[in-house]
């Protein structure tokens, strides 16, 4: 693939077992394609359109990576067909002109358009967000997404760029698995309350540098990342209950309603209301 004009070459890609090894290429690509959109600082929206229309056709090969490209409205131009199957497209087209409000279940694609509207509004840039996504047909899945601002040569934001892509599975021949694994474990033991990183440390050996590093390598995540997981998961398992919010947020390790509600709203897009309502038949 040519790389838009900016762009470095990406990283030597390491030895992985394929397709995990192709799959971290495509993320690295992509990754590299919108910083290089973000630095070309084109006349208009429509002509840096224009200079990926030739690289269409390979964004719609990657499966577990969706990449798209929205206007000030925060209006699909461009994506990816991974990105519009998940949202129950069988071609991309119908998808373009668009919100994620208008494609994502009602109560979660308003937050997802709220973000948008941050980068959009403002330049904050998205990176390495680990959320939680509610497809069509209700599947859901764990995704680390990155968002950022496309500026027009008078520095004015013009549309925004960004991918998502799926949580990869736990790199099992990595030589500290094991210590690691016992991690995990251990946080999906004790996620109903507080963990302090000198209980890692104590339970792993390593530093909390080691710790860090080990994780993002094996799991991906970060260890605050992986407790979050553990804690939403577990959490939108109750919320198909009749158990009220407060008492869901302390089952899962929060110290109150408020703050279950901000994280909530942080990884889905949508408070534990909202969501709970998309679940009902």
């Amino acid at each position: 693939m040519q790389l838009i004009p900016g762009l470095k070459a990406p990283p030597q890609a390491p030895c992985l077992p394929e397709p995990e090894a192709e799959e971290c290429f495509a993320v690295d690509q992509l990754k590299l394609l919108c910083d290089g959109l973000a630095q070309q600082r084109p006349s208009s929206l429509r002509s840096m359109l224009n200079s990926l229309a030739l690289i269409a056709p390979l964004l719609n090969a990657i499966p577990n990576v969706v990449f798209f490209i929205k206007d000030k409205q925060a209006r699909y131009l461009l994506a990816n067909l991974t990105l519009a199957k998940r949202c129950g497209f069988k071609t991309v087209t119908p998808l373009l002109g668009k919100t994620s409000a208008d494609v994502f279940p009602t109560q979660l694609g308003s937050g997802y358009t709220e973000q948008d509207l941050r980068v959009l509004h403002h330049g904050v840039q998205i990176q390495d967000q680990l959320e939680m996504h509610l497809y069509s047909g209700r599947e859901t899945g764990w995704c680390l997404t990155q968002k950022l601002a496309l500026y027009d040569r008078q520095g004015k934001i013009i549309g925004m760029a960004g991918i998502s892509h799926d949580l990869q599975e736990a790199k099992a021949n990595h030589p500290a698995y094991q210590c690691l694994a016992a991690l995990d474990v251990y946080i999906r033991q004790h996620y109903d309350r507080p963990i302090a990183m000198d209980e890692l440390r104590a339970l792993t050996g390593l530093s909390v540098a080691q710790i860090e590093r080990y994780c993002k390598r094996i799991f991906h995540l970060t260890p605050r990342q992986m407790i979050h997981k553990v804690r939403l998961e577990k959490a939108t398992e109750l919320l198909a209950s009749d158990l009220p919010i407060t008492d869901i947020a302390i089952q899962c390790g929060y110290t109150d309603h408020s703050a279950f509600s901000r994280q909530f709203k942080a990884m889905t897009g949508s408070t534990p209301r909202d969501f709970r309502a998309t679940l009902a038949p």
